[in-house]
């Protein structure tokens, strides 16, 4: 038998313990902001029923799902004949595939609270962490696997939700370092300014468009339009707004003008106004708030408010996303619950921080100390120590095996191990311990009874 290469599908990663310790540095970053504004955790399951997948996303969504073949025999039930001639793939795949992992945090929290409303306390207000999976083209900064991390609140209207998840996103990208632009806008308003053109009845297929502005440019996005069936005439109308330039107060007071005859364009401009007048009276932020009319976020389910958050230093995509949505949990049976929630990109927020070198050099030490080995006697007489450092919250090891001494200490220096503990027979003797910094090369006797303190005064 051919010896294997080992490999793993296109857009997947493996992670090494350097990479694990600067996510899980993203990761309880993310979570201590969530906790701190109230919001609890929940889990779902990597797969759902596709069922409850299907129709959420579009129509482009519905073809970047995974699904998962039936266990046992998935042709049982299929007709001969749907397997040749014009096969009717996707009729075919939903027979076959009861099952499909999930797409994204939002749709599987709306069957949640759906499933659950009868144990849950509205206002809602939950957190989730957990991988999603798509199948899209691998590229920089596009994965088919990868983290969301998603916060949402559930079963209020009040715009202070809006606001608090602003504040939400400032908190986090303050602690990572990241400096980011969080970009809003509001569907009311791009349904409104559908009504403008006349096709209101269009508003999907405008805001797919536009929503691609930033990766395919503006002619295209035009181009695009123009194949959905909207006139030149449309077209022409719809440029002045989505390139619209100057301070987000310029920006809602051109609108007022452009979008007076449209009701629900001057509610989605009120809400604008009300999020920025919350936010006016919090102070300075961290992070920049831009008024932008070309964003869209091509998703469905969206109603109010959207955001999307770019990095100001590395072009990435957006690292954050999400909006205000009245009525997904409608498709599962329960009407008139609004929700709000935004979604951090975990692995593109990882990417952004490693090209700016934001992560603490830190997260890179395994031990704070590595007892090196003489034999038998000498680690029975280091167990204790390394015991009663662990009870006092020092990471310690002990190298298992007697071997050299470079040995030992190219271990140390490779896993960045700053303190190197040496307990030979002299030491046993005089209860004490060498201790070496193996970054500035002193080394010091220690009593056992003052190694706690003398490391805890080290710093590390």
């Amino acid at each position: 038998m051919a010896v294997q290469k080992p490999s793993i599908p296109k857009g997947t990663r493996d992670f090494s313990p350097t990479e694990m310790s600067r996510r899980n540095y993203i990761f309880d970053t993310i979570k201590s902001v969530f906790k701190l504004y109230g919001y609890q955790p929940i889990e779902t399951p990597s797969m759902e029923n596709l069922s409850t997948l299907l129709g959420k996303y579009g129509e482009e969504g519905d073809k970047l799902l995974f699904k998962i073949l039936n266990s046992g025999d998935f042709l049982k039930g299929i007709d001969s004949q749907e397997l040749t001639g014009e096969v009717n793939t996707n009729a075919l795949s939903v027979k076959m595939c009861e099952k499909g992992l999930r797409y994204d945090l939002t749709v599987p929290f709306a069957r949640f609270v759906v499933q659950y409303q009868n144990e849950i306390t509205f206002p809602f207000k939950r957190f989730q962490m957990q991988p999603v999976w798509r199948a899209d083209r691998p590229q920089k900064g596009r994965y088919r696997e990868f983290y969301q991390c998603d916060v949402d609140v559930i079963g209020s209207n009040s715009l202070l939700n809006e606001v608090e998840l602003i504040q939400i996103i400032n908190d986090v990208f303050q602690k990572l370092s990241v400096g980011a632009i969080i970009k809003l806008n509001n569907r009311k308003i791009l349904s409104g300014m559908a009504e403008m053109i006349g096709h209101a009845d269009k508003l999907i297929d405008i805001t797919v468009a536009i929503d691609k502005i930033d990766k395919i440019g503006i002619d295209a996005v035009n181009k695009e339009l123009e194949e959905k069936g909207i006139p030149r005439e449309g077209i022409e109308k719809l440029q002045p707004v989505i390139t619209l330039s100057g301070t987000n107060e310029q920006k809602l007071s051109t609108l007022k003008g452009v979008l007076a005859q449209s009701e629900i364009g001057m509610k989605g401009i009120e809400e604008v106004e009300a999020i920025l007048s919350y936010l006016s009276g919090l102070g300075a932020m961290h992070v920049d708030i831009e008024l932008d009319l070309s964003l869209a976020r091509g998703l469905n389910y969206y109603t109010g408010a959207i955001f999307e958050v770019k990095a100001k230093d590395v072009a990435i995509g957006s690292i954050c996303g999400g909006g205000r949505y009245d009525d997904l949990t409608g498709i599962f049976g329960l009407k008139n619950v609004s929700g709000v929630g935004v979604s951090f990109g975990a692995d593109r927020i990882y990417d952004v921080m490693l090209q700016l070198n934001l992560f603490p050099e830190s997260l890179l030490t395994s031990s704070q100390v590595m007892f090196a080995n003489f034999g038998e006697a000498e680690a029975a007489f280091c167990l204790p120590l390394i015991k009663t450092l662990r009870e006092h919250g020092i990471s310690a090891e002990l190298y298992p095996d007697n071997a050299k001494m470079k040995k030992q200490f190219d271990y140390a220096n490779k896993k960045n191990i700053r303190l190197v503990a040496v307990v030979g027979e002299s030491e046993m003797q005089g209860n004490k311990v060498s201790v070496k910094n193996m970054v500035t090369g002193e080394q010091v006797d220690v009593p056992t009874t003052q190694l706690v303190n003398h490391i805890l005064d080290a710093g590390l």
